[in-house]
């Protein structure tokens, strides 16, 4: 079913950008930092031949190329902590683009998308913009992420912008000798709870708090591609880049975040390469973990390698990649949300 609606968005679909908008809130991509994919995603989606069409009425989707990461770095005032003005801000922009372009009022923006990766895009994106599909990394379905209708935005740790694949790949499952791992800073609740229980209490369990720096970050990269299991708690919200930089280097993902709505979900079936975690279970984790059998380990294993195509940026857009499948999850929605004649 993927593979014939994929073919069928590569034959067919027609987006609309909208030219509107001034640097650098829009138009402007980052491309590297957690916060890269909409960077990527605004990037690819501008400069793509096959998609895009300069005649809005041959359009299916209309873009909105904005960045949610821009837009808090140019307005946000510093301890503020306000956000009315992004918001705001945001809002005026929608009711620019219903006023100046008739298409918007077609469907009252349902046809109209965004990639937003900032965690307080979806508090930007209310107003008006809630009609449209909201692709976002804070895919979190207790802040009004709407299943169906918006779509999980793989939130990506880009290293390097001028190299998104460098050192990609990880051990094979037997150069891995760590059970499971984790380091990072203590975002959130979910993150203390795993360092109290886990925490240099087992040899198995490589749970720790911010590594120290090492040029190249190769001691925690090391660490992931040494790992069974790479631990991807949420932090202050529900996504993590640790999702994918762990299939990024093989290792399996095991989800710590209730509320988290994973990527992609319409096409992959998400329990057979990784492992979802309840947050009440953190103290049952190591069982939970060592009960997988070697075989299902490595069956898993194998899994995160066949699907980590569908997470990774390439410089030029490469089929099934990432700019393809977030894509594809914007059309696949729309598809099903619209009503017939």
């Amino acid at each position: 079913m993927f593979r014939r609606s994929y073919e069928l968005m590569e034959k067919m679909l027609k987006v609309y950008v909208y030219q509107d908008g001034e640097k650098p809130i829009f138009h402007q991509p980052i491309l590297d930092g957690i916060y890269a994919s909409e960077g990527w995603f605004m990037k690819h989606m501008e400069a793509n031949e096959n998609f895009v069409t300069k005649d809005p009425g041959k359009a299916h989707l209309f873009y909105l190329p904005f960045s949610s990461r821009l837009l808090e770095l140019t307005l946000y005032v510093r301890n503020s902590h306000s956000r009315t003005n992004l918001i705001e801000y945001m809002r005026n922009y929608a009711d620019m683009i219903a006023a100046k372009y008739h298409f918007w009022n077609r469907t009252g923006g349902a046809d109209h998308f965004v990639a937003a990766c900032h965690d307080w895009a979806p508090a930007e994106t209310r107003g008006p913009l809630l009609k449209s599909i909201r692709a976002l990394c804070n895919a979190d379905i207790e802040v009004g992420f709407s299943i169906g209708k918006d779509v999980s935005l793989p939130e990506t740790y880009v290293r390097s912008a001028q190299n998104p694949l460098k050192n990609l790949e990880g051990n094979p499952p037997s150069q891995r000798p760590i059970l499971a791992f984790f380091a990072g800073n203590m975002h959130g609740y979910v993150r203390p709870l795993l360092l109290d229980y886990w925490g240099n209490k087992d040899p198995d369990m490589k749970i720790f708090g911010p590594m120290p720096h090492v040029k190249g970050n190769t001691n925690y990269i090391q660490h992931m591609k040494s790992s069974k299991f790479c631990i991807c708690p949420r932090g202050h919200e529900v996504n993590s880049p640790r999702i994918v930089e762990a299939m990024f280097y093989e290792c399996v993902p095991v989800i710590i975040s209730d509320n988290f709505v994973p990527p992609f979900f319409e096409v992959l079936d998400w329990e057979s390469f990784a492992v979802i975690v309840l947050e009440r279970d953190i103290p049952n984790l190591k069982n939970i973990l060592v009960s997988i059998s070697e075989e299902k380990y490595i069956e898993m294993h194998k899994r995160v390698k066949k699907v980590q195509k569908h997470f990774l940026w390439h410089s030029k857009p490469e089929k099934y990649d990432l700019f393809h499948m977030i894509l594809h999850s914007v059309w696949y929605n729309r598809i099903f949300r619209i009503r017939p004649a």
